[in-house]
């Protein structure tokens, strides 16, 4: 087949996954298309099954277009802050994602920066949050407690400013690190977090009547430890509360009546402002002893309050618009096509993880070990990966498996839909159970 016609073939199949997967992403990809159309380009691939299909964009030169991949690694380009925001990829490649996170930031001539903490119980919604304030599907999301198990970074990149989101583990107690056997990570990295942070983000999910009423004392503990680290209270899935009116009595509790350092009123905790930005009285200064009263159920000293579902695109966009303008002058950390920290392989074994904690009962999911062994580029130009999900117990295997196969093609369909939308590529995943003896 002559390659103008094996370009269309593939450029056809590509849309039409990329539609299936949805009208943004096929339309944010249709942007990049006439950088796909050059000779010199080098294109890998990524599908979880024939339907998910769509070329990634790899390392083009100057004649493919401002701005590329290779020009941004030989200093050639600057960002153009006159284009419309663009999410970036992330490179399926390892050692390109090591040297773009090392590599010297594009900045602006006057360059904001700004490091933001979320905190918040486990399954506040956190990861969700991140996610899409970032735009793209990087962290693992699922109703399930412990999703996220370490510290994971996400970068914001908008004209002059840069913000950095730490999405942490939710926050647990010694106690309960050890009595589970969780990992050492779920308790240290939130608070290794809290050394670097500009803005603490108290994240707080008002659907779950348990613990909705108070901060958590770990929470509390982090908070008063770091007092002089400015914070606002983010109350997450408003859209569950069948009576708004329950909101007051939350924000009253969860900050103990007072925002800014002035008595609240039922103005304030009805609608945030973003436009405004007052340090309250921890923020003026550190406190060198901080000390926390035991019963203590909220923070007095919160900047702002936010009440949104970070299922919302438009509520999600005033919080971020409100840490865009929080940023302070400072150079950039990272190039602006760094997107995640994380390893592509990284990403992939946590959006597996993701629909194992999703599909599988109670504590099955959590005993399921991992192992990649293919990551590579396929005869077509497609990523193929290869995991084995390994088990201890047979009646776990059989449960993985499903009926006929069915749950384990379905859990690497859905990951290869996700997947594809992370590298904006062709992926083949080819799933495997194995029982450990």
């Amino acid at each position: 087949m002559a390659a103008s016609s094996w370009r269309g073939a593939v450029l056809l199949r590509t849309v039409s996954g990329l539609w299936q997967a949805g009208p943004d992403a096929a339309r944010e990809w249709m942007t990049r298309l006439p950088s796909l159309l050059g000779f010199q380009q080098r294109c890998v691939s990524c599908v979880a099954g024939p339907a998910f299909s769509g070329p990634r964009l790899a390392s083009a030169s100057r004649p493919n277009g401002q701005n590329s991949a290779l020009d941004c690694f030989l200093g050639l380009s600057q960002p153009d802050n006159s284009l419309p925001f663009r999410v970036p990829a992330v490179s399926v490649h390892r050692d390109e994602q090591d040297l773009l996170l090392v590599h010297r930031p594009d900045m602006p001539e006057n360059p904001r920066v700004l490091r933001v903490v979320l905190l918040g119980a486990p399954n506040a919604g956190k990861s969700t949050l991140s996610n899409q304030l970032l735009g793209r599907k990087v962290f693992p999301v699922s109703k399930k407690v412990h999703t996220t198990r370490s510290q994971a970074l996400g970068v914001i990149t908008e004209k002059e400013t840069q913000v950095i989101l730490l999405d942490t583990p939710g926050l647990i107690s010694p106690a309960k690190q050890k009595r589970h056997h969780l990992e050492l990570s779920l308790l240290e990295d939130p608070w290794k977090s809290m050394e670097s942070a500009d803005l603490v983000v108290v994240l707080v999910d008002v659907s779950d009547k348990w613990t909705r009423n108070q901060l958590s004392p770990q929470v509390l503990r982090c908070l008063t430890q770091f007092s002089q680290v400015p914070s606002i209270l983010v109350m997450n899935k408003v859209d569950c509360l069948k009576q708004k009116s329950v909101l007051l009595e939350l924000t009253a509790a969860l900050t103990e009546g007072v925002v800014k350092g002035k008595k609240l009123k039922t103005k304030q905790a009805l609608r945030s402002r973003p436009d405004t930005h007052c340090p309250s009285p921890a923020a003026q200064g550190p406190n060198p002893q901080p000390v926390r009263d035991p019963q203590q159920m909220g923070w007095p000293h919160f900047q702002e309050i936010f009440m949104l579902s970070a299922l919302s695109q438009e509520d999600v966009k005033t919080l971020k618009q409100y840490l865009l303008a929080q940023a302070r002058p400072g150079p950039w950390e990272f190039h602006s096509e760094v997107l995640t920290s994380q390893t592509p392989e990284e990403i992939c074994a946590n959006m597996i993880r993701e629909k194992l904690l999703e599909y599988l009962p109670e504590e099955v999911p959590y005993n399921v070990q991992q192992k990649t062994v293919v990551w590579d580029e396929g005869p077509s130009g497609e990523l193929v990966i290869e995991q084995k999900l390994l088990v201890s117990k047979e009646s776990h295997m059989k449960i993985l498996i499903g009926p006929k196969g069915y749950l384990i093609a379905q859990i690497a369909q859905e990951v290869g839909r996700d997947l594809m939308n992370i590298f904006l590529c062709e992926v083949q995943l080819r799933l495997s159970v194995k029982l450990l003896k």
